[in-house]
């Protein structure tokens, strides 16, 4: 029985993790979540699941549910701007443009703007395609009530996601125009990269200094981006993807000191995210892996 939930749980392992993840925004409680769901797994009678794939992720989701509203208090007492954990991801997550789009950091910054039950019912169904009456089961409501919920929810996300992904070629450029300008300081060549509107946010979680609230503005994060040439020069910066997104991790002696995840729109960077804060940092030695399809 043991060898047989064994060989289910890791065949699914990977979906269970993104769905915990795309739920809390937060790779450490996925981790958690992934135990718990465990736990409870190694206790069930197989002979009675008919579907081992959605039985996993109703347990999973609910264990992230639970989660999600402890999170949320904790949310409320946090230092600065809050973040989601950076995940290392390999180049398939940003070719795949559904999963891309769900795990950016833009799509889960929307998602935090949702309640608790909202965000679950609006993640099992829009990006893992659950039927109603299994995410009934996941979030403790009947059908009628997630359909509702899934209608308000959806909602709300159009209203606020992000313009759909550019090509990678289009992101590329603008991560190598954005780290020259760096590089040299060149102000112009910062504000001429940045999009009028552009949002510069920082996470250091109370422990290291960062932004204290959102910047918004071409020249003003050109500004603050100008000031930083000098601390950029002795450290290095490392290209590579975070969230299926270009970014770029500053690092002194081998220690990272800022992860930095850049949106890109028509060619010119409309947000960036730095987290800065080191308990966010623990999920970038290794590529993580991601799916939602499982």
């Amino acid at each position: 029985m043991t060898d047989r939930a064994t060989e289910a749980f890791v065949a699914h392992r990977n979906l269970l993790f993104t769905v915990a993840y795309e739920l809390l925004g937060s790779a450490a409680d996925a981790e958690d979540v992934l135990q718990e769901t465990w736990l409870r797994w190694v206790g069930v009678d197989l002979d009675t699941v008919l579907d081992q794939r959605a039985y996993l992720v109703r347990i999973a989701s609910r264990q992230a549910l639970q989660r999600l509203r402890t999170l949320g208090r904790r949310k409320e007492s946090y230092v600065g701007p809050w973040l989601p954990e950076p995940l290392l991801t390999a180049p398939d997550v940003a070719e795949d443009v559904e999963l891309a789009e769900s795990v950016s950091m833009a799509m889960l910054l929307v998602l935090e703007t949702l309640r608790p039950t909202e965000r679950a019912v609006f993640v099992l169904r829009e990006v893992f395609g659950l039927e109603y009456d299994e995410i009934a089961e996941a979030v403790g409501k009947k059908p009628d009530a997630v359909r509702q919920i899934a209608h308000r929810a959806r909602s709300h996300v159009a209203a606020r996601r992000p313009r759909g992904p550019v090509s990678q070629d289009e992101t590329r450029d603008a991560l190598d125009a954005f780290k020259r300008a760096v590089n040299t300081g060149d102000l112009q060549g910062l504000v001429d990269i940045l999009a009028p509107d552009v949002v510069f946010l920082g996470d250091g979680g109370g422990v290291v200094q960062a932004l204290p609230r959102p910047v918004v503005g071409a020249e003003k994060v050109a500004r603050i981006l100008a000031l930083a040439v000098d601390h950029l020069a002795q450290g290095t910066l490392q290209e590579t993807q975070i969230n299926g997104q270009p970014a770029l991790i500053l690092r002194f002696t081998e220690e990272v000191d800022t992860v930095t995840v850049l949106h890109v729109e028509d060619g010119k960077i409309t947000a960036l995210y730095a987290i800065r804060n080191p308990a966010k940092h623990s999920h970038l030695s290794e590529e993580n892996t991601l799916t939602i399809r499982g």
